[in-house]
């Protein structure tokens, strides 16, 4: 099943699969939004940038390159320029990601603290009360072990489970980050019809 996935893709002289892109021109690889902007402080088009997660993604821990077939192949320093952009947009993606994790790790300490402060409030009512007790002080005291014990179990769970999504996404982003960028011209591409798939992506214009 894993060869096959990976027969969908080319590969380069070195054994490293090829994610390739295919634009007619530099400027159509970047959001039409912050057109202005330089190229590094400007955003991926949306369509590139999940193509490019949902490729590697579904490769793992397979080495890839991110090959450009353009009409103009750029020159060397806005070639430079380029790959800095894509570093830093992905780079900027994980650091989200990175946020978003601490936030999460701080709703989980604040989520267990307010658990043992129920829960204490709770075995203090309990002994304070004793055994002559009311139904009412029996609901209200049940009540805030439920409560603590809810409070506990989701600052756990937070802890423990959620925030792996977002440990996988930042190791992805940085894969992306600092992949290998090729670039070449279209009259370089040649057709291979044993290649399908997402190995070419046509990018429009």
């Amino acid at each position: 099943m894993r060869r096959n996935l990976l027969d969908r893709y080319e590969q380069d002289g070195e054994g490293n699969i090829i994610l390739d892109v295919t634009a007619t021109r530099v400027e159509d690889l970047y959001n039409d939004f912050d057109k202005s902007a330089p190229y590094i402080r400007r955003d991926l088009d949306q369509d590139l940038a999940d193509y490019l997660i949902g490729c590697a993604r579904e490769l793992g821990h397979v080495p890839f390159t991110i090959r450009f077939t353009l009409a103009n192949p750029p020159d060397e320093p806005r070639s430079s320029r380029i790959k800095r952009s894509i570093n830093t947009y992905f780079l900027y993606l994980a650091a989200t990601e990175i946020q978003k994790i601490l936030q999460m790790f701080r709703r989980s300490a604040i989520l267990f603290a307010i658990g043992l402060g129920i829960l204490f409030a709770a075995v203090s009512l309990n002994r304070f009360l004793g055994s002559e007790r009311s139904v009412t002080t029996n609901v209200f005291a049940d009540g805030l072990t439920i409560a603590a014990w809810v409070s506990l179990w989701e600052a756990l769970a937070i802890f423990l489970v959620e925030w792996f999504p977002h440990h996988k996404n930042v190791v992805l982003y940085r894969r992306l980050a600092h992949a290998q960028l090729t670039f070449r011209s279209k009259t370089d591409l040649k057709f291979n019809p044993n290649k399908g798939g997402s190995s070419n992506r046509i990018h429009p214009a």
